[in-house]
């Protein structure tokens, strides 16, 4: 048996590179649960996602800082104005298709063969996203959508958030440094939604199973998640802006055709 030690390492380690990197967090937590033969419960998540939430707030906390300066005064028209209604208008999408996931899908595509074909559905388009034109300063309404959109449908394992708002705004032809900022921008408000509605569906088992480690585990965990999630950030700016953001299709496709094989076997 695995130390319940060396588990919270490895999930915490998973939660912050994974949360960020376009390889999709939920999916690599679920496969790495089943190989250690550990079940995670709710309010352990909850912890990990508070962790990368905070991490991706503090990176951006000057972009925050300005856009609530223009949220106080009503100002949605200069450069950080412009993002309050975009983040808006494209949390519609996200927030109905997370929330018809939640309902109707959660329970049954989660297996090892779902997984594998939404992996390589994000490693195509993780791969195309090389071919925009990046001749779109801006993010206009129509773009915000399909980004909002495209993070709805990362509530399926194996599509990642970053990999699918990311990838669609390069595809949609945004310039690359506005589609970083805004694809993370725009996951704020998201995981905040996330955590709220998983604390509401799991509101008997976060108070039933609580944590499931011990307070010191569960803190190396959360602080692991956090300086990993950070590196991660880091990380896929530079690759997003070197224009090699796409090289992580290889992993994704590798890894789905790997996980389909496993289904196949019975796994």
């Amino acid at each position: 048996m695995i130390d319940q030690l060396l588990i919270t390492i490895i999930l915490g380690l998973i939660q912050g590179l994974a949360e960020w990197l376009p390889i999709s967090s939920t999916a690599h937590l679920k496969i790495a649960e089943y190989f250690l033969g550990f079940q995670a419960t709710p309010l352990f998540n909850v912890f990990l996602h508070i962790g990368t939430l905070a991490v991706v707030i503090f990176y951006f906390r000057h972009d925050i800082k300005v856009i609530l300066t223009a949220l106080v005064h009503l100002d949605f028209h200069s450069e950080y104005g412009r993002f309050i209604p975009l983040i808006v208008v494209a949390s519609i999408p996200t927030g109905i298709i997370g929330i018809l996931y939640d309902k109707f899908l959660a329970d049954n595509y989660q297996t090892f063969l779902i997984m594998g074909i939404t992996f390589l559905v994000g490693a195509a388009l993780l791969f195309f996203s090389k071919f925009g034109k990046e001749n779109q300063a801006q993010v206009s309404y129509r773009k915000a959508l399909v980004m909002g959109a495209a993070q709805g449908a990362a509530s399926f394992p194996g599509l990642s958030r970053s990999g699918s708002t990311i990838s669609t705004g390069l595809l949609q032809g945004v310039k690359r440094e506005m589609v970083f900022k805004f694809s993370f921008l725009l996951s704020i408000p998201a995981i905040i939604g996330d955590l709220g509605v998983e604390a509401y569906l799991e509101r008997g088992s976060l108070v039933s199973q609580g944590v499931g480690v011990s307070p010191l585990n569960l803190l190396v965990a959360v602080v692991l998640a956090m300086v990993a999630g950070y590196l991660a950030i880091m990380l896929v700016k530079k690759l997003v802006l070197s224009k090699k953001f796409h090289y992580f299709a290889l992993y994704t496709f590798a890894l789905g055709i790997a996980l389909i094989i496993l289904a196949l076997l019975g796994f």
